[in-house]
């Protein structure tokens, strides 16, 4: 039973109402729901971790798999390959990486480094994110006294596809708002899109909430698409089908693409913005925000 003037279930309550004005009950429409919303959530914090290319410690958050019938919990990616949350100790590099027929997204969460390819060399810090290209030996390095933390979005290159020729760095906290009222109130920051020489996502974005707002609520019609929302700062709220789950840094969930089943993302807190990581696929050849599908 929620407590009296619990905010969670005020939420929900109001949520579901809105829900309901849309045409959009979640409860009636949605095909998945209870136990089965768990294999869209992943959280890099329970994963077991794995070394890569000498010191990067990485850990799974989702891997591929079918997103309208998964097998296993996270394996849900049809377009991305990967994505994980990495961790590079203090003072320390990768061995040389090349990658071949994938390209990655490094974005930093925190601690301070370097990435550098050939003579080019770009410095790493929190809100940093370097587009990869496929068939370029670059090396990470850690150059602080904190670990470098980051997550890593990994698409594949298909035949005919050109890739950058050099890695390609932007600064979250100094770009633009793109839009400030996406989807109710979505802020929206467009770090990759397609035109940057993205493969198979067209679109790598973080989106804030300001405090007591929400996302309007909206179903993923085509199983062609593909998002992902991961929280990177604040805790806030993914509403999903008919449940509320909290979803503090480290959390993603996968927009399930069945046309049925409802989303949403709250920020609950009366004094603090929460943010997070989006990307995704859409069949559109033009890149778009989030929900604009």
């Amino acid at each position: 039973m929620p407590r009296r003037g619990d905010p969670s279930a005020m939420v929900k309550r109001s949520l579901l109402l809105v829900l309901a004005c849309m045409g959009l009950s979640a409860p009636a429409r949605a095909q998945f729901y209870g136990e089965h919303l768990n294999l869209y959530f992943g959280d890099w914090h329970t994963a077991p971790s794995h070394t890569a290319y000498r010191n990067l410690v990485e850990q799974a958050i989702f891997t591929p798999g079918a997103a309208l019938d998964p097998t296993s919990k996270g394996a849900v990616l049809r377009s991305a390959s990967a994505f994980e949350h990495g961790v590079l100790p203090p003072h320390t590099s990768t061995s040389p990486i090349r990658l071949e027929g994938q390209q990655q997204v490094y974005f930093v969460e925190s601690g301070s480094g370097t990435a550098t390819s050939s003579r080019q060399t770009v410095s790493l810090a929190r809100g940093i994110a370097v587009l990869m290209p496929a068939n370029l030996e670059f090396t990470l390095a850690n150059t602080g006294d904190r670990p470098l933390a980051m997550y890593i979005i990994q698409e594949p290159t298909q035949p005919g596809f050109q890739p950058n020729t050099s890695m390609l760095a932007r600064d979250e906290n100094t770009l633009p708002y793109a839009t400030t009222d996406n989807s109710w109130a979505y802020m929206i920051k467009k770090i990759f899109v397609a035109a940057d020489g993205l493969a198979t996502l067209n679109d790598v974005s973080t989106v804030t909430l300001d405090p007591l707002t929400i996302g309007q609520p909206q179903v993923t019609a085509s199983p062609d698409v593909e998002a992902v929302w991961t929280a990177l700062r604040g805790t806030g709220l993914a509403f999903v089908s008919n449940i509320l789950r909290r979803q503090t840094p480290g959390t993603a969930f996968l927009e399930v693409p069945d046309g049925k089943t409802p989303h949403s993302t709250v920020n609950p807190n009366e004094d603090a913005q929460v943010k997070f990581l989006y990307f995704a696929h859409t069949p559109s050849a033009t890149p778009q925000p989030p929900h604009a599908k």
